[in-house]
């Protein structure tokens, strides 16, 4: 075999198969330090396969760090998004308990108010059944001492419509004429009123045609008393249940105001579970994409691996050739001089010392190409147990979100039945009460029809019945007025209800 010529060389970065020969070693190559990664790459003149194999790999990182941080802004934006939406959705509950609890205190007012004229109308009563017995008095007493001549005395059969300021006379007035301020009463408590002058004459005439002793005629005034009482406890009664005809109208209307406040609740909640549903189903996308990357990840790591230690053994074999072909070389060289009897001459064993020395500097480069790639071997087992530990406290952290949106959708679900289950029940307690409802109402237009009847030709008290209906008509103009403000504040809740589903 040929010797190599003195001035050969080749680049020790070049090719990895066949070790590189001509380089003249000198006293800094074996004292200096080793250098670092990338003087090392500068130094060895790396292939273009190389270069391009770390150009994808950079690039691969590149993406694969774009693609985290796109996956946590998305994360980000998601948990804003739902914070914002709460936030709205607890100011807007709060409006409408505000508005809820300003229309039951309205509600409570107006009862009150009508608690105070039933009392009202009680005290009507009183003053004047008072004021029947004291014209009964008063005719007694006459009737006993008989009327003077050009003394006339005058009687009203209902105190008049409307409130008056009694004015100071002189001590002959007569004592009925107190009760001029007298407040109106109810339609119900006016008919009985009305009807009651009709049969006053007959009883007034029995005197005229049968005489009767003072006893009787005492008893008379007692049951006439007692019968005026029990009239006036009669409207009492009736008053009492119109108010409770109404309260119950009310308690209707609020639990209707209720149920669609309910309804709405119940829409707005399944469409909160239906976005929490749509969100961890976006999660859980998210868990299983990440997941899928880290695999990728995780495989294409072993596949370097295993591709770095196919290279290392390729290399190791490689050195075992140069240094068997190196050994025959020497073989074949001291042969040739012992058969030539010792031409071998001085400057023939300097080449081959330096070419050995070529040979021993080519395998500490590939030692230390090893080692490089052993250097970032670890570098990249460090990023992947990272990016492991990072995949495993995200999913950690996925488990229990998606563990408490499960707890917290069971809990609704429960409230739900529950809330179900007592709307039935409402609903089949409201309908009997509607029923006795309706039924009461049916009565009371049938005495109203009957009262509308029983306005004959005008006498004299058809004026106090005309005051009667215009007062009537003016506390329905009263009471559809506060129907239509409590309906306009129920159309501001709908409103708003309206805009909490739209949102």
């Amino acid at each position: 075999m040929a010797s190599p010529r003195p001035g050969s060389r080749r680049s020790p970065g070049r090719s990895t198969a066949t070790p590189p020969r001509g380089r003249t070693p000198t006293a800094d190559d074996d004292d200096s330090p080793i250098p670092s990664v990338n003087e090392r790459l500068g130094h060895l003149r790396p292939s273009r396969e190389l270069l391009e194999y770390y150009r994808k790999k950079i690039a691969e990182f590149d993406g694969d760090h774009e693609e985290m941080v796109r996956k946590l802004d998305q994360y980000k934006a998601t948990y804003e998004e739902q914070h914002k939406l709460g936030y709205e959705m607890r100011q807007r509950e709060d409006e409408i308990a505000e508005l809820q609890k300003a229309l039951s205190d309205m509600q409570v007012y107006l009862f009150q108010e009508r608690e105070h004229v039933l009392r009202l109308y009680s005290e009507n009563d009183r003053l004047k059944i008072r004021e029947l017995e004291d014209r009964k008095r008063i005719q007694h007493l006459l009737s006993l001492s008989g009327p003077e001549n050009g003394d006339i005395t005058y009687f009203h059969r209902e105190p008049p419509a409307k409130v008056t300021i009694p004015q100071r006379r002189s001590r002959q007035q007569h004592p009925h004429d107190g009760d001029e301020g007298v407040a109106l009463r109810p339609p119900a408590d006016r008919e009985a009123d009305v009807r009651r002058p009709q049969h006053r004459p007959a009883k007034a005439r029995k005197p005229a045609d049968k005489p009767t002793s003072p006893e009787t005629e005492a008893y008379q005034r007692d049951n006439e008393t007692l019968a005026l009482h029990v009239e006036a406890l009669q409207a009492q009664l009736e008053e009492q249940t119109r108010l409770a005809r109404e309260q119950a109208e009310a308690l209707l209307q609020d639990r209707q105001v209720r149920i669609e406040e309910q309804d709405a609740q119940r829409q707005r909640d399944a469409d909160r579970i239906k976005g929490l549903t749509d969100r961890l189903q976006k999660t859980q996308d998210l868990l299983y994409t990440s997941t899928k990357d880290y695999l990728e990840l995780k495989y294409e790591g072993r596949s370097d691996e295993r591709r770095w230690m196919a290279e290392k053994d390729r290399l190791l074999r490689e050195l075992d050739v140069a240094k068997d072909q190196l050994n025959i070389s020497r073989e074949k060289t001291i042969l040739e001089v012992s058969e030539e009897g010792g031409e071998v001459t001085w400057q023939a064993r300097e080449q081959h010392r330096i070419e050995v020395e070529t040979l021993k500097q080519s395998v500490s480069q590939a030692q230390r190409l090893a080692e490089m790639y052993r250097e970032q071997v670890i570098q990249l087992e460090d990023q992947l147990s990272k990016i492991r530990e990072e995949g495993d406290v995200s999913k950690e952290i996925f488990q229990d979100r998606t563990t408490k949106m499960s707890k917290r959708v069971q809990l609704m679900n429960q409230r739900y039945e529950a809330l179900e289950r007592r709307r039935a029940m409402e609903v089949e307690g409201f309908k009997n009460d509607i029923k006795m409802l309706r039924g009461r109402l049916k009565d009371v237009e049938k005495q109203l029809y009957r009262v509308t009847l029983g306005m004959g030709e005008p006498t004299p008290g058809d004026e106090f019945d005309m005051e009667i209906l215009h007062n009537v008509r003016k506390t329905a103009g009263r009471s559809k007025k506060i129907v239509g403000e409590i309906k306009h504040l129920k159309a501001k809740i709908y409103g708003l209800e309206n805009d909490l589903r739209k949102m």
